[in-house]
């Protein structure tokens, strides 16, 4: 009973080292769980407080120091000069697809040039009845350089791949596709 007992210890100890040692190590730039942060601001700044008289002017402010002007879209009485939170939202789905896009194909030996992408969401009814943007269409253009160009079938490997790792893609419920230009 003892040495059953001592070979069951055993075998748990060794179980025990070899989940230790296949276990995912953090990535070195992520340790845990990561946080961004951002600061909003608004005044009202006298201006009346009714539907069609308040500001709808405020600012985001990031980590790194950067601060910028926000609005709401233009239908709704935002001032068209500064970005809007739907305009944000697709813009952060289209970058964190493109940020992911080229690390994927940094690691498959292609070297891109230039990648720009004219991004559509779409603001209509969600399955609930709510306005939503129900889904964004990313629209790349990417400018190869050197021999190595990828043919359409590992092109859409790689997008679908991008897709599919994109922390933001990965947050939403908006239906996110690729069309090529």
């Amino acid at each position: 009973m003892i040495n059953s007992q001592k070979a069951n210890t055993l075998e748990l100890a060794v179980l025990a080292n070899r989940a230790r040692n296949c276990a995912p190590r953090p990535h070195p730039l992520y340790k845990g769980m990561s946080e961004h942060k951002v600061t909003l601001k608004w005044e009202r700044g006298g201006a009346e407080f009714s539907y069609q008289k308040y500001p709808r002017d405020h600012t985001w402010s990031f980590d790194g120091g950067h601060t910028m002007t926000a609005t709401a879209a233009p239908a709704y009485l935002g001032n068209p000069a500064h970005v809007d939170p739907e305009e944000a939202f697709v813009a952060s789905l289209s970058s964190c697809h493109m940020l992911t896009f080229l690390a994927i194909a940094c690691k498959q030996k292609f070297v891109l040039d230039a990648y720009e992408d004219q991004a559509i969401g779409y603001m209509e009814k969600n399955a609930e009845g709510k306005l939503a943007i129900t889904r964004v269409e990313l629209r790349p253009k990417i400018t190869w350089c050197g021999d190595r160009v990828p043919n359409e079938e590992e092109l859409d490997k790689m997008h679908h791949a991008a897709h599919e790792n994109c922390f933001i893609a990965n947050s939403v419920r908006t239906n996110v596709t690729v069309v090529q230009r």
